[in-house]
């Protein structure tokens, strides 16, 4: 491997870490703005959303916690998963029956948080997640090489009869 690609492989983490906290932080903006009235409000009107109105509310609330949580990374690939979710519903039942494409329907960010909180169910938190010092031991013990050898070194032992 050259040293260009190494160096980026190296990177990666870190990369991955900095786009969930950049993706969580802004999604989580959105849900503040809608029920909190700041960053210009729910629709930029200055406003909020009333407490308990389907669906406005109910995506407001999971903005702000489920970005709050994939920022800190903490429950990450649950949370990405439920915002995932509920950006492919705002898309579906919101914005496409405007028109076909996002561009011409005003759901480009609804969309990309879509498809941004997938990618991040399939790949996890990267580095600096809190789930990293939550996480079970177990896992992290498993994820090593070496244990990964001794797991099946450990298999491959015939049982010792009596």
């Amino acid at each position: 491997m050259n040293p260009l690609a190494n160096r980026v492989q190296q990177s990666q983490p870190y990369a991955l870490g900095l786009f969930r906290l950049v993706i969580g932080l802004l999604f989580a903006c959105h849900g503040a703005a809608s029920l909190f009235g700041v960053l210009g409000g729910a629709a930029g009107g200055g406003g909020t959303v009333p407490a308990g109105t389907w669906p406005g509310w109910y995506a407001a609330v999971i903005q702000l916690v489920g970005g709050a949580l994939v920022a800190l990374g903490l429950g990450t690939r649950t949370a990405a998963l439920l915002a995932s979710g509920s950006m492919a519903y705002a898309y579906f039942k919101v914005h496409q029956p405007e028109g076909l494409f996002p561009l011409q329907n005003g759901g480009e960010s609804a969309a990309l948080f879509c498809w941004a909180f997938l990618l991040l169910v399939f790949t996890g938190p990267g580095a600096l997640a809190l789930d990293r010092l939550f996480g079970a031991r177990e896992e992290r013990v498993s994820e090593r090489p070496e244990a990964r050898a001794a797991e099946r070194t450990e298999e491959r032992r015939e049982p010792v009869g009596a």
